[in-house]
């Protein structure tokens, strides 16, 4: 059988490892360490290069050079490397293009298969695009695992024997993930898990530099935000002042000809202590609150019944994270795995049971929750936007849960069923992941035909919806990869071909003007998606009905 690696594609590095003799080994780069940057540039020849080669030329080159990409999974937005935009998906592809290649010189064979982990807390989209970067890097990703849950995986591997309920603090680079789980004869099972996806190591980095670019302006009246060059070696310099700080009471920061005015040199001399480093990120690490409160109340396990509050993330290293972890649960922390090589050993470690190299002795069973809510769009009294919750989140999976609708009017014929993700009771707030119409309902008065909708989610992250006419027994379905495949979309690039082009070139322009201002609205998109789908299938009767609903949610977001 093919190899399957694990891959922690983290904010700040990135790891691999892999299974050989029974535990996980981190493999190393081509410049033979086990750590790689998550950073990639444009060379002075304009190749692409990845990690230690592109971490050197940060302060020389940052306007050819990115870093902290995977933040921006999930979203339009592009980054400028050289004098050429990249998507987040084509960066993160890089990196893992990068470890594929080392991977395969260290193990001596051409590594196509990969297990790879995100946040928690990571929606679909995020989870979908992480898949595509994984396959523009050559590889057929076998499963996105929840950091959080490959950590849990590399403990509990250790500590098979035990039973307890385990708490997970995952602070990394760029994210916050907390995943509470509940261990029993050699079963793993998530009881709930929440976080943050824009909380992390780098937020408390940006601290630093703010307060050091405003001393900086205090003292000499230069604003440095506005040079380049000058905030890429604020930046590092930031970076391993907050490393230092984590293990001294305080860090000189000397920064000689930080910037030239008016042919005059200025340098950045300024004494840190570890004190005021914790006073400017207090309320970052508060932040951990709330999601830590979501996951006691989701699993209904409370503070007090925790056997053991694991660390993984490298910025689980500050001391006043720890503290506060402390005074929060009156328990003290451990880091009984590594926490920056915790996620790419978890990762392995599913990659072995995929690969069915974990034996019978030492088989692990791990049961998962849905991160987020799922549910379909209902009409709620006179408000269209309504979801109503079929799978509530962090409920454990494999799981069918059933609900009963009506009809809305008089001589209804047929529903469409939208599938959401998230937390809003409003539609437009969440993410649309799929839909699908249901025809042949019987022609009657609103509310006397009903319609049951199931949602079943298995363990390899299918979800399968279907709708069914109660009185006829009809059905209609989809089937959505939660775990990152995206519902295959056809190119409809060509729409314009259909002999109906004519009649809805207008709404296309018009959706197509809406999103160049509103590019994150999703909604918009899938409902132009599917008007064009329509217009090029020639399908006459669902291209009005996308119409109508297009145009009247542009409308009503206007």
């Amino acid at each position: 059988m093919d190899t399957i690696i694990g891959i922690d594609l983290g904010t700040s590095t990135t790891e691999a490892a892999v299974y050989q003799d029974g535990k996980p080994v981190l493999m190393l780069n081509f410049d033979g360490r086990e750590v790689t940057p998550s950073i990639v540039g444009v060379d002075d020849t304009g190749n692409i290069i990845v990690g230690e080669k592109a971490e050197a030329q940060l302060l020389i080159a940052p306007e050819r050079t990115v870093r902290e990409v995977k933040r921006l999974i999930g979203t339009d937005e592009l980054v400028m490397i050289g004098k050429r935009q990249y998507s987040p998906v084509e960066i993160s592809a890089m990196i893992l293009s990068y470890v594929r290649t080392y991977a395969g010189t260290y193990l001596g064979e051409d590594i196509t298969r990969a297990v790879i982990s995100v946040p928690a807390y990571f929606d679909e989209i995020q989870r979908q695009e992480t898949m595509e970067a994984g396959r523009a890097a050559g590889f057929m990703v076998d499963r996105i695992i929840n950091e959080p849950t490959a950590a849990a995986l590399s403990y509990g591997l250790e500590h098979m024997d035990e039973e307890s309920y385990v708490l997970v603090y995952d602070l990394g680079g760029g994210t916050f993930d907390v995943t509470l789980l509940e261990m029993f004869e050699g079963v793993l099972e998530v009881k709930a898990s929440s976080g943050d996806n824009k909380l992390g190591g780098k937020d408390f980095d940006e601290r630093l530099i703010q307060y050091l670019t405003n001393r900086f302006q205090e003292k000499h009246g230069i604003d440095l935000t506005k040079d380049l060059y000058a905030m890429a070696r604020v930046r590092d310099e930031a970076l391993r002042c907050k490393i230092a700080l984590s293990t001294q009471e305080e860090y000189t920061i000397q920064l000689p000809v930080l910037t030239v005015k008016d042919e005059v040199p200025y340098a950045m001399d300024e004494v840190l202590t570890r004190a005021k480093f914790e006073e400017l990120i207090q309320d970052l690490v508060e932040r951990t609150h709330e999601p830590i409160k979501v996951v006691l109340s989701d699993s209904g396990i409370s503070a007090g019944e925790l056997d053991k509050i694991l660390l993984v993330g490298g910025s689980t290293r500050v001391p006043l994270v720890r503290r506060d972890i402390e005074s929060y649960f009156d328990k003290k922390p451990e880091a009984a795995v590594d926490p920056d090589y915790a996620v790419a050993q978890g990762a392995a470690i599913q990659a072995a049971i995929i690969s069915g190299l974990i034996d019978e002795s030492s088989e692990i069973v791990m049961t998962d929750v849905n991160p987020y809510t799922l549910g379909v769009r209902a009409i709620h009294g006179y408000d269209d936007e309504y979801m109503s919750v079929i799978i509530p989140r962090n409920k454990t999976i494999p799981t069918t849960k059933k609900q009963k609708f009506y009809t809305s009017w008089d001589g209804q014929t047929e529903a469409v069923i939208e599938v959401y993700q998230g937390e809003s009771s409003c539609v437009r707030y969440n993410h649309c992941i799929g839909e699908f119409v249901l025809k042949g309902i019987p022609d009657r008065a609103a509310g006397k035909e009903a319609i049951d909708v199931s949602f079943t989610y298995n363990q390899n992250g299918m979800l399968h919806v279907t709708g069914k006419i109660v009185s006829t027994g009809k059905e209609a379905s989809i089937e959505i990869n939660m775990l990152g495949t995206k519902e295959e979309r056809e190119d409809v690039s060509d729409w314009k071909s259909s002999e109906l082009a004519g009649e809805y070139r207008s709404a296309v322009r018009r959706a197509e003007k809406w999103l160049k201002n509103h590019a994150e609205d999703k909604r918009a998109e899938d409902l132009l998606y599917y008007l064009k789908r329509a217009v090029l299938e020639e399908d006459e009767e669902q291209a009005e009905e996308f119409e109508e609903k297009l145009l009247y949610y542009i409308g009503e977001q206007q």
